[in-house]
């Protein structure tokens, strides 16, 4: 009876030995994937990350859930998804925040790039330097003469110290000479909320932003930060058009994982997010959330945020950007 079960035993285990491979790649994702945005609800970063998550999970039958973990320039988020088994269960979507934080918070618990396996690049979209109509400025050149007029009156809300909306900011106030007062908030949301309302006089935001609140009068868009105007917005000039030569900045989205991940599912995660954002009804709904596809293979990501990191540590250098 021993030798007959040993038998048994012995002959599925050869007869499984060569599996596990490729019941992996198989089942891979066999159970919920969680997709961690390091930034507070109703964001430019979350409102894409629910459109690519629910996408995402009619494509490959496992639910990806959305968890928010902000705080800290996006450093919290991104710490647990690099201390995070490399299985393929937990990803990250960051934003260029992710190449700022590095240069403004000291003894960060893990490297930008080496920590991390990079999935590939998502979306670009400019920021809108966005006005409450009660500041007397019709353009960009009348707003920059009304802050040095009043060096104390303007302000600028962002999502949090060393956000990108920060780092817009503090290279408009670098470039311009203009002494607009940096107002940190908890996400862009009580920035937008602040704005709206008058607490704030101007502020860098999402596209979003600007469809929601500059049609109905409630905020005026002066300009955006990108080379090329926004499709969404082709009335509003870009920042270089308006007379800031040389301003030119965007946002971008990359998926990320820990460092390690198996290339199998590092390649069919980017397959899928490829055809996805040439789907027309995927394109449609980041158009309307202000954000346009712009994916890429894992490799060239990699570069790009090796050269997104030198780049915006120089910015930081260059306009003396510090933690207030």
């Amino acid at each position: 009876m021993r030798c007959v079960f040993g038998s048994l035993v012995l002959g599925a285990a050869l007869a499984t030995a060569g599996l596990p491979v490729f019941a992996q790649q198989q089942a891979w994702p066999a159970r919920p994937v969680k997709l961690i945005v390091p930034f507070a609800p109703g964001g430019f970063t979350d409102v894409t990350a629910r459109i690519l998550g629910q996408k995402l999970s009619q494509a490959l039958g496992q639910q990806f859930v959305i968890e928010n973990k902000p705080g800290a320039g996006s450093t919290i988020g991104s710490e647990l998804v690099a201390k995070s088994p490399p299985d393929g269960y937990t990803l990250l979507m960051v934003s260029s925040t992710h190449v700022i934080s590095p240069w403004l918070y000291k003894n960060l618990p893990y490297d930008p790039v080496k920590s991390f396996t990079v999935v590939g690049k998502l979306v670009e979209s400019p920021y809108v330097l966005l006005v409450h109509p009660k500041v007397q400025a019709k353009n960009v050149q009348e707003f920059i003469a009304l802050a040095k007029s009043h060096p104390e009156a303007i302000h600028y809300a962002s999502s949090g110290n060393g956000s990108a909306q920060h780092l817009m900011g503090g290279l408009f106030v670098s470039m311009t000479g203009a002494p607009l007062k940096h107002v940190p908030y908890r996400g862009s949301n009580g920035a937008a909320q602040d704005l709206v309302a008058g607490v704030v006089e101007s502020s860098f935001a999402g596209v979003p932003n600007a469809l929601a609140q500059v049609p109905n009068g409630r905020l005026k868009a002066l300009a955006v930060t990108t080379g090329k105007r926004a499709p969404q917005l082709p009335d509003v000039p870009t920042l270089e058009e308006a007379g800031v030569k040389g301003y030119d900045a965007s946002v971008w989205l990359a998926l990320l994982g820990p460092a390690g991940m198996p290339k199998d599912i590092v390649h069919k995660l980017n397959a899928e997010v490829g055809r996805l954002m040439a789907d027309p009804e995927t394109k449609k709904a980041l158009f309307e959330a202000g954000v346009e596809p712009t994916p890429s293979s894992p490799e060239e990501m990699a570069q790009y945020l090796q050269q997104e990191l030198a780049r915006w540590g120089k910015v930081v250098k260059d306009a003396d950007i510090r933690l207030e």
